[in-house]
């Protein structure tokens, strides 16, 4: 059921960014958008081993922001001094699996006109499990830990694009000796207004 809920509440959302895309192609060129791109994604946990068992989907939504200019950069240096900033969630279909709030920063590389390669670094707060109790699943020590990820990706149209990710959360033991962490991998799929 909680599945159904949270493919509900993305369907809901890429619904209603697809209608606010529409609207900002149209705009006035004056008009700039709240934010520089909306991604969608879904992913599975890839560290599946005794003490990190996590089952189910993910689900997630990704707000990107550009307020360095990232865009214009010219030369790795500059691209590296003005990362973009992101804020999202991640959404678990099963209810004891653990979902989260993260935010941070991302650096792109193009490889070729279309191809390109993204890191980010950040932090999140989750609601999963913080020690060994019993239940499977990871035992994640904190509820703050740090977030990183990688992705290559390629530009189908000069507003959509599609991304394979991996992304690792933990504490890196600065809280404790409790540290399964979470590594989940998926496909996204994002609109860059």
């Amino acid at each position: 059921m909680a599945a159904v809920s949270a493919v509900s509440v993305i369907a809901g959302l890429l619904m209603s960014s697809v209608s606010m895309a529409a609207d900002f192609e149209g705009a006035p060129a004056t008009q700039e958008p709240f934010f520089d791109e909306l991604r969608f994604g879904a992913q599975i946990a890839v560290d599946k081993t005794r003490t990190n068992d996590e089952r189910g989907s993910f689900y997630q939504v990704t707000m990107f922001f550009d307020p360095f200019n990232n865009d214009t950069a010219v030369g790795w240096k500059e691209h590296i001094l003005r990362p973009r900033v992101y804020v999202g969630g991640t959404v678990a279909s099963d209810s004891r699996e653990a979902s989260m709030l993260f935010t941070g920063l991302a650096w792109n590389a193009n490889i070729t006109e279309k191809a390109f390669l993204e890191v980010g670094f950040g932090g999140m707060i989750h609601n999963g499990d913080l020690d060994y109790d019993g239940t499977r699943g990871p035992k994640l020590g904190c509820r703050t830990l740090f977030r990183e990820y990688a992705a290559i990706g390629y530009d189908v149209t000069q507003n959509w694009r599609v991304l394979a990710q991996v992304e690792h959360s933990s504490h890196a033991n600065l809280c404790g000796d409790t540290n399964n962490g979470l590594t989940r991998a998926g496909l996204a799929v994002g609109y860059k207004f």
